[in-house]
């Protein structure tokens, strides 16, 4: 029944994430190829505390959780090498999607003490006066992200040590809170901090190890490319087997980059720029970052590996990856997926937490601090029950949670996307 309700809701969200982004591309005049603007929107004079930079690496850091490790392993188990295919160009086509929400979040933003705050539900009830609809969105990122994203990072760190190292799950997840609970309760600056410092150094740490692996398979790329593209439209079934493969790999996809369920959009309204556009233009690379990157380097170090003989039951994904990594680097590849898990789950699971946080205060404006530290026990509480829970029953709760998220974020950009290129075009006509 589940399963049935979540590719019913899938559909709808496939149809509208693709069907927005290929109008933004086009209203936009492709606005996800201009790099150069990308970077330059770096660049600003002002003095800041949450710099465009620390907002990217809060966006970045929920996105390149267990996504791009877990989400992008379970896409070629569930649909085989061709899902890879959709994930590129469901992420290339849904980028001005990112753009759009960025650019809406940093236009209806609120003042949050010396900080800001802003996302889907403030532009949803102040852009198309649907305050009902806001605050169900409020609600979905609330229980997606403290009940789902957050138990699927605990969950993963806790099954990748119990494998390596044999560590029992609720250890892991003891520890997984009280050092959760060191930050969280420092605020947003806390988090920024710790985000702008573990997004860098697990990027880096990511990205050479993978280059050392597929160095030393470089004959093997060409053709793996190929298979994947052959993959994507001729497997098993001429419409059945395609149309699996391409649900699931947009699926993942969005799964990994978040675009164009507007979580980024509340990273992207913390900063203390007020360049709309350059927030839409970051934002934007890091969804390059992510999915060209970092998902497309597991990808090919699992499929250069022997992955195809494992046989699993309750599957989360993270054990194809680490299988690959051992098969590769030996017991090194082991201990190096233990470190890239703990910084990319911990990561997520901060900027997690403050999504989570942000939309509570939206559902409750005369919020005072102790419903704050209410929230945070809370979280730490079920970081505790993630790292015991089933893999296969968070997955599924937290696919269906995305899928509407994405559905109400998408209505919310079309009804506002007047807005969005007139944003765009008094950009251009001020930049030449």
């Amino acid at each position: 029944m589940i399963d049935k309700i979540n590719q019913a809701l899938w559909l709808v969200a496939t149809v509208l994430l693709i069907g927005g982004g290929i109008y933004f591309t086009f209203r936009l005049s492709f606005v996800q190829l201009r790099f150069k603007t990308m970077f330059r929107s770096f660049k600003t004079k002002e003095k800041e505390e949450i710099s465009p930079f620390k907002s990217l690496t809060m966006a970045l850091a929920a996105r390149i959780g267990v996504g791009s490790l877990a989400g992008i392993a379970l896409a070629i188990h569930l649909g085989d090498i061709g899902t890879i295919f959709w994930i590129w160009i469901s992420s290339f086509l849904t980028l001005p999607n990112t753009f759009a929400e960025s650019v809406l979040a940093m236009k209806y933003r609120e003042k949050d003490g010396p900080y800001h705050k802003g996302g889907p539900s403030f532009y949803i009830d102040k852009g198309i006066q649907k305050k009902n609809l806001a605050k169900v969105y409020a609600l979905l990122i609330v229980v997606a992200y403290l009940i789902g994203f957050l138990t699927i990072q605990a969950n993963t760190i806790a099954a990748s040590l119990s494998t390596s190292v044999a560590m029992q799950p609720i250890v892991t997840g003891i520890i997984i809170a009280i050092v959760t609970a060191f930050i969280i309760f420092k605020g947003l600056k806390g988090i920024s901090d710790a985000t702008s410092k573990l997004v860098p150094i697990m990027g880096i740490g990511y990205l050479l190890i993978s280059a050392i692996i597929l160095t030393s398979h470089l004959n093997e790329l060409p053709a793996l490319f190929l298979a994947i593209i052959q993959d994507a439209f001729t497997i098993k079934s001429a419409i059945i087997g395609v149309f699996t493969t391409f649900l699931i790999g947009i699926q993942r996809g969005i799964f990994a980059t978040e675009s164009g369920l507007g979580s980024g959009a509340i990273a992207s309204a913390t900063t203390d720029s007020n360049n709309k556009i350059g927030q839409g233009m970051i934002q934007m690379l890091g969804i390059y970052f992510t999915t060209f990157v970092i998902c497309t380097s597991t990808a090919f170090i699992i499929l250069t590996s022997d992955y195809q003989t494992l046989l699993f039951e309750n599957i989360n994904g993270i054990e194809i990856t680490q299988y690959a990594l051992t098969y590769h680097l030996g017991n090194l590849g082991s201990v190096f997926l233990n470190l890239v898990i703990i910084f990319f789950a911990f990561s997520t699971i901060l900027t997690g937490y403050y999504y989570g946080e942000v939309n509570f205060k939206y559902l409750v404006p005369n919020w005072k601090n102790s419903m704050l530290v209410i929230l945070k026990i809370i979280t730490i509480l079920l970081l505790l029950w993630g790292s015991v829970a089933k893999a296969t029953f968070l997955w599924n709760i937290v696919d269906i949670l995305v899928a509407l998220m994405a559905i109400i974020n998408m209505y919310a950009l079309f009804r506002l996307r007047q807005e969005v290129v007139k944003e765009y075009k008094s950009y251009q006509q001020k930049s030449g």
